[in-house]
């Protein structure tokens, strides 16, 4: 499918602030829409920093529909299972057949570098058509008449109907329109990314995804790169951290973490980079995104912890979701036989400026402000449940032994198609508590440390 042409002409429809996944993503969808993009980054050039990215069917499909999947699939790795191990004694607790997975859900589970993708949508962007500017460092925002300024550190000012604030985590939109604090987790996170012959003598599964579990501790590992590279994370809850103290999550608390796990996992310890490390923070949920003609979206909307792998997905999404919003308003103001084309894109007539910005911007919002709060709120309660230690510890592994390995009822909520309207947002899944889980002596005996 192709996308439509954005219109020659100075002026944006829309301006991205920040040129991260999210900000590319939103880009590329809103350019196949029609509309003149501009994307600013503060860097001097694009790219992105880390490694590993999991890639579940909700984000895959919508790779899918804007024709960059087989792309992404050539440059990352489709994984045959999920595996989740305990840390301590390397026993399978509980595992996902990824294959009849895709089945379910129509769409691969697939894994690939961060770089990578990001360079899948920078091409598309430029494909596309998208003005792409680096060196633009955003310093404050402004409601408009007719939409919205920005202020940049060279002096200049820039304004369209609607700015897009893409800026991450520690988004300067976010501090000015909200205010809040990010929230530290006290946990830190250590990547690394090797070429897979330096680890295949280390107990690796190289065709699965294995995320070993155990007190105050977990441990990821997954090939990239069709499988050349392996990728591995390392996350811990840093002493330091909850002492208090500024210079916490240091290498030396690393080892210290980890010493007591199983031999695969302490053999991939001495692999990770140790000249930086991220800690692992996020943000309260807020109700509102929207603030007039300023919007925000991705982490600086709704930063999660990692443990749902839904971080990147939910900024594509974000994206994707804008995007068609704008296509039904493009349909309905100048008529779906005149405007949309058969793909379902809005018209490349210039015709933007006549967009109900304010429905669209609602929309947007009313959607995807509690699909993301669930995202988030789950997110800390999984990593809170990964790390337990003693008897919840075990009480866990026999839940996650026990469950049933074609059970789809804690993936279905959000593998599935991403809504367009609050009414299509599927129902949650139902908790198992921990007091449920029976501790015989045979179950206790198989999930105890080695």
């Amino acid at each position: 499918m192709n996308p439509a042409t954005p219109p020659t002409g100075e002026n944006p429809d829309v301006i991205i602030v920040g040129g991260g996944i999210g900000g590319l993503s939103s880009a590329f969808a809103l350019a196949r829409q029609g509309l003149r993009v501009r994307v600013l980054e503060r860097a001097a050039e694009f790219g992105e920093v880390g490694a590993g990215l999991q890639i579940a069917p909700n984000c895959t499909r919508i790779l899918d529909e804007y024709g960059l999947l087989d792309e992404a699939k050539d440059l990352g790795v489709v994984p045959e299972n999920m595996v989740m191990r305990d840390a301590l004694d390397s026993r399978e607790l509980t595992r996902l057949d990824l294959r009849d997975l895709e089945r379910r859900y129509g769409f691969p589970y697939m894994v690939i570098h961060r770089s990578d993708l990001h360079g899948i949508f920078l091409r598309a962007c430029r494909r596309a058509g998208v003005e792409l500017l680096t060196d633009r460092t955003v310093t404050d925002y402004e409601h408009t008449d007719g939409g919205a300024r920005i202020h940049l550190a060279d002096g200049s000012t820039e304004e369209a109907p609607v700015i897009i604030a893409a800026d991450g985590l520690h988004s300067v939109a976010r501090r000015k329109l909200v205010g809040d604090d990010v929230v530290s987790s006290d946990y830190v996170a250590y990547r690394a990314a090797v070429p897979i012959d330096e680890v295949r003598d280390n107990g690796i599964a190289e065709k699965d995804v294995t995320v070993y579990v155990g007190p105050r501790c977990h441990f990821v590992q997954y090939a990239l790169r069709g499988g050349d590279m392996f990728n591995q994370v390392a996350v811990f809850e840093s002493p330091k951290a909850l002492a208090g103290q500024d210079d916490w999550g240091t290498p030396d608390e690393l080892d210290a973490a980890f010493a007591a796990t199983c031999d695969t996992v302490r053999r991939g310890i001495p692999l990770m980079w140790r000249d930086r490390w991220w800690q692992m923070l996020d943000r309260d949920p807020i109700e509102t995104w929207v603030h007039g003609r300023i919007a925000l979206l991705g982490d600086a909307a709704h930063p999660p912890l990692q443990y749902m792998a839904q971080g990147a997905i939910m900024a594509i999404e974000d994206g994707w979701v804008f995007a068609r919003h704008v296509a039904r308003q493009t349909a309905a103001n100048a008529g779906a036989d005149a405007s949309t084309g058969a793909d379902g894109t809005a018209g490349s007539d210039g015709s933007a400026g006549a967009l109900d910005w304010d429905a669209v911007l609602a929309s947007y919002e009313a959607v995807r402000v509690e699909h993301c709060r669930r995202v988030q709120t789950t997110a800390r309660a999984w990593g809170e449940l990964w790390h337990l230690d003693g008897e919840k510890r075990l009480q866990r592994n026999a839940i996650m032994h026990a469950r049933d390995d074609h059970d789809y009822g804690f993936t279905d909520w959000v593998y599935g198609p991403t809504a367009l309207d609050p009414d299509e947002e599927p129902a949650m899944f139902t908790p198992v508590p921990l007091s449920s889980a029976r501790l015989g002596d045979d179950v206790t005996h198989e999930v105890a440390p080695a």
